[in-house]
């Protein structure tokens, strides 16, 4: 092979190589540039996938915020609303109990000798003491006092430093039969599970009479004749 040919063969297999490497750079270049288009396109559809998602929990998050403020506000609303039903009502138009009030018992000399009892209503209550008489027994054997007026007495109502009275006769009949006691157990009703006990000294008890309640002290003097 002369010296022509051979340099001819070698510059052939030159360019040939260099199309190669050229073609296989190109073919690098074109897979390498469409991966990152596609990633990036992978890359935007699971941004915007998450995005949903994201935004769905916001929305809860929001909403379990707003249904905890809003049961926070019922419970203070339900709590308000008790506090000032509690706070208006308390003691109006009930019913007096026997230690709502407080008692005395006082010995008076008119009508042939009495006791005064008298109540009123411990300090914060307002209450009603029904009509008709009070419950009166002496001693332990429950020497019970009969009504000392043939018509019932009207409700009261009791507050502040306002006192009724009740006259109660321990002996209504003549002679000296009785019995001798020193207490007085008094209640409003005869149901009260909580009855008082007042001193009184020693008296002749034989069928004792009682009156109604009275805001006047003399309409309560028991008149046994």
């Amino acid at each position: 092979m002369n010296r022509r040919l051979r340099n001819a063969l070698v510059v052939t297999a030159t360019v040939t190589a260099g199309f190669l490497m050229t073609a296989c750079e190109e073919g690098t270049a074109g897979a390498s540039g469409a991966d990152p288009a596609a990633a990036s396109d992978s890359g935007s559809t699971k941004a915007a996938d998450s995005s949903p998602s994201s935004a769905g929990a916001q929305d809860k998050s929001s909403t379990d915020n707003t249904n905890s403020s809003e049961t926070g506000n019922g419970g203070n609303g339900d709590a308000k609303h008790s506090g000032a039903e509690a706070g208006d009502k308390s003691g109006y138009g009930q019913s007096c109990g026997t230690n709502d009030l407080t008692w005395s018992a006082k010995r008076m000399t008119q009508a042939g000798g009495y006791y005064q009892v008298s109540v009123k209503a411990k300090s914060g209550i307002t209450c009603v003491l029904p009509g008709g008489l009070p419950v009166i027994a002496f001693g332990s054997g429950g020497t019970q006092a009969g009504p000392a007026e043939q018509s019932a007495g009207a409700e009261i109502t009791l507050s502040g430093g306002r006192t009724v009275y009740a006259g109660v006769s321990p002996k209504s009949t003549s002679g000296d039969g009785g019995t001798e006691y020193s207490t007085v157990i008094v209640s409003v009703t005869g149901d009260d599970p909580d009855p008082i006990s007042l001193e009184i000294g020693s008296v002749l008890v034989d069928q004792p009479v009682v009156t109604n309640w009275h805001t006047d002290p003399q309409d309560a003097v028991p008149f046994t004749s």
